[in-house]
């Protein structure tokens, strides 16, 4: 028979349940057993959830209560020395120690670094390991969860991260080579598989998602290494899986490598299929990713019906597995939950269980079972559907992107220019002050919300709210010292949600939630038609905000690119086309708020970088595209006004160009969880426009002091000029309380008042 298999299933839960119980264990509401109860529930929830809807093997160890691959790290013992202590005392404690910090009990902890999972909106903890490093089997995480399955009565395949893709996505703090750390790791992998073999585990998924990217002749190397000392050790047989592309020229490689099994997307890679079936020796299982992973549209099960059926005309029944491309972490858990969106609408969308019912569909029709006949008509008449429909198309958007010319994507004057015409309007001092965007999002912002969404508060009292908030927020800043302010957002449930909601060609879910990190979820929004903007989105609350105060306001928006990467894109044009109407829409709402006399608006693009191709050689066009769509949205400004974007975690080495071709006046980055690293590329390629390097690290509830705050910005005046530096937190403040912000931002304003005397010294 042909198996139904699965990847990997959302964590959080379908509402939130997990990212409930990690708040609540760490404000100290609950202990560890309880933790650890809540999440053993989700497992068996998740399980039975698969094989109700026709997962014939599901996957375990997929679960974690933070991020899979620093469980691989804890796993492996390859945690840095100065949490040591602190994880053999309370490895609980350790493991959060190493994701968020900890800041008690007289230690003082910086969590680790925190990067994007390869082009999703994921984030993952960054391992740090040096030379010499040392490694041993750390607790029995995956074996405890096989037997979990086991005794519950799952047919459950152990998911690992293979050892190659562990060492490539680690960093060396010693700048040694981290794949020369193989032989070491590799023992411990031995080990630990030895120990689900003989537990009965029959297969084990080892995830290697680095073959889909460019590999030079040291990592080829490693790979054949690795799996050689593998094949030796007694194990269960493996699937080694590959996802988020083709594998091209690492076909080769990954097809002699002694595995028993071989996963494929067949999603983003529909055209390897062939080249695959020519290059996997026969009597290897072959695993085919045909339902998209990543996005939440329904698929078209005709063509990948084909698909399956010349795969089991190659290789049979038996040694074909239909599975969607890649872990499903990346979609909501189930669609049967939304009971507001339009029913056609609804129609068209299959979450986290609707894969695992189409693949069973696909399966059925396979071995040519006469019920998945409904299946195909059901899914065919959807897709269908959505094609027609009047709600996706509107002929004046077309118009509007066909009228776009060259001088649509400029600024009237060069840097050097808009420079001192913005200094003479805003006088700001050296080391000017300010925040990234969002202020704390207390519990009584969010009842308020909740309230006014459910009807129980009335539009003009949550209007009253929010502009009590919003003055509180102004009233604070303006008590810190900031030099540029921002309104705090209060009205925002999400910084892309929130646009889409007020434009259209989105949907919304109530219960979309999927895991960006840790217990941080996000509700992307669905993109299903042509964009445009009613009516302006944020105007209102920036003039409000200005209003309150003398000192500049910054406007504040979401770029479009970022609201392309973290929505549900449709899939029925290229996303170039995209993100040029979401760029026109937002191109409006900045010369609306110019036109208030708003004179400092942020175009935030976290999501740039990580939208760039796995594969370099498609790099350029998708820069070309990208930065033309912010070029769009920002350019239409005078000199006088000017434009801020902020980048989250990523290496702008290889982007540098691009974000120096983006040309914004000011750009704020995350800097502070690398201690300034991140400034090389800028320091390199002589950056010339202004930079906000974080001094704040906002994902973690620890304070910084002055001196550290200083320290960092002493480290980028080594690499920047003085007058080109801002100082402000890494990233939005909507996550922190309010006691902690006011210390860390005091704390900020008297590290820039330090920098300032230290250089008016020197002068």
């Amino acid at each position: 028979m042909t198996t139904v298999t699965n990847l990997g299933f959302p964590r959080i839960g379908v509402k939130r349940e997990l990212k409930l119980a990690l708040e609540s264990f760490w404000r100290g509401d609950t202990d560890a057993a309880a933790l650890q109860a809540g999440a053993r529930e989700l497992r068996h929830r998740h399980w039975r959830l698969q094989c109700e809807h026709g997962a014939d093997v599901v996957p375990c160890n997929d679960f974690t209560l933070y991020d899979h691959v620093l469980d691989t790290a804890f796993l492996f013992d390859a945690i840095p020395a100065r949490y040591r202590a602190l994880a053999d005392a309370d490895a609980l404690a350790g493991y959060f120690a190493l994701a968020r910090g900890h800041q008690r009990d007289g230690i003082d902890l910086h969590a680790l670094e925190m990067t994007k999972w390869f082009d999703t909106n994921y984030h993952y903890l960054v391992p740090e390991l040096h030379a010499g490093q040392r490694f041993a089997l750390r607790g029995d995480k995956p074996l405890a969860e096989f037997l979990e399955a086991r005794s519950a009565g799952y047919d459950a395949r152990p998911v690992l991260l293979g050892p190659v893709s562990f060492l490539k996505l680690a960093k060396t703090t010693d700048g040694s080579d981290a794949l020369a750390l193989l032989d070491a790791l590799l023992p411990v992998y031995a080990e630990l598989l030895g120990k689900l073999h003989d537990a009965g585990a029959e297969w084990v998924q080892i995830d290697e998602p680095c073959l889909v990217l460019d590999l030079d002749a040291a990592t080829r190397a490693a790979y054949a290494r690795a799996y050689a000392a593998l094949a030796h050790a007694p194990r269960p047989q493996l699937l080694l899986a590959t996802y988020f592309g083709s594998l091209d020229d690492n076909l080769a490689l990954a097809a002699a490598l002694p595995v028993e099994g071989l996963h494929v997307d067949l999603v983003r890679g529909k055209a390897q299929l062939d080249a695959v079936l020519a290059a996997l020796p026969r009597g290897r299982v072959l695993s085919l990713g045909l339902v998209d992973g990543r996005n939440v549209w329904r698929t078209n099960l005709d063509k990948a019906l084909v698909l399956a059926q010349r795969a089991q005309a190659e290789r049979g029944t038996d040694a074909l597995w239909l599975a969607p491309s890649c872990s499903l972490l990346h979609v909501p858990v189930d669609v049967d939950h939304e009971t507001s969106l339009p029913a056609e609408l609804k129609s068209w969308l299959a979450f986290a269980t609707q894969k695992i019912g189409e693949l069973r569909v696909l399966a059925d029709a396979v071995q040519g079972k006469k019920k998945a006949g409904l299946g195909l008509l059901v899914a065919r008449d959807r897709i269908e559907s959505r094609r027609v429909s009047t709600r996706v198309h509107k002929p004046a958007v077309a118009a509007r992107l066909d009228a776009l010319d060259a001088a649509s994507a400029q600024r009237a004057s060069a840097w050097p220019q808009r420079r001192a015409v913005q200094h003479a309007r805003f006088r700001l001092p050296l080391f000017p002050t300010t925040t990234i965007g969002s202020f704390p999002q207390t519990h009584a912002v969010r009842e308020a919300r909740a309230k006014f969404k459910s009807g129980k508060l009335g539009e003009a009292d949550y209007a009253a709210f929010l502009e009590a908030e919003t003055a509180k927020c102004v009233r604070a800043q303006e008590a810190i010292g900031l030099d540029v302010l921002v309104h705090g957002e209060f009205e925002r449930n999400d910084m892309v949600e929130y646009f889409g909601e007020q434009l259209d060609g989105f949907a919304f879910t109530r219960n979309g939630w999927v895991q960006s990190y840790g217990s941080r979820c996000v509700k992307p929004p669905i993109i299903y038609g042509d964009v445009s903007r009613p009516a302006p989105m944020t105007l209102r609350w920036s003039r409000f905000a200005q209003s309150l105060t003398d000192k500049p306001m910054k406007g504040m928006l979401t770029g479009p690119v970022t609201v392309l990467q973290w929505s549900f894109v449709r899939d029925d044009q290229p996303r170039a086309q995209t993100c040029r109407q979401i760029a026109l829409a937002l191109r409006d709402e900045v010369l609306d708020l110019e036109a208030a006399g708003i004179g400092v608006i942020q175009i935030d693009e976290p999501a740039l970088r990580e939208g760039l191709p796995l594969r370099r050689g498609d790099w350029q066009d998708y820069l070309n595209w990208a930065v033309h769509a912010f070029r769009i949205s920002a350019n239409g400004v005078r000199d006088e006004t000017q434009i801020h974007t902020h980048m989250c975690y990523a290496e702008f080495n290889d982007i540098i160009d691009a974000v120096a071709a983006m040309d914004a006046d000011v750009i704020s980055i995350e800097t502070s969880r690398s201690r300034m690293e991140l400034l090389d590329a800028f320091a390199k390629f002589r950056y010339p426009n202004e930079i906000g390097p974080g001094v704040y690290d906002i994902h973690s509830p620890r304070i910084p002091g002055v001196d550290e705050m200083a320290g960092l910005l002493r480290k980028a005046c080594a690499v920047l000029q003085p007058g080109q530096i801002w100082v402000n937190p890494d990233c939005g403040l909507k996550t922190r309380g309010w006691a902690e912000t006011r210390a860390a931002l005091q704390a900020l304003v008297e590290a820039a008042q330090l920098l300032r005397t230290e250089f008016a010294r020197a002068a």
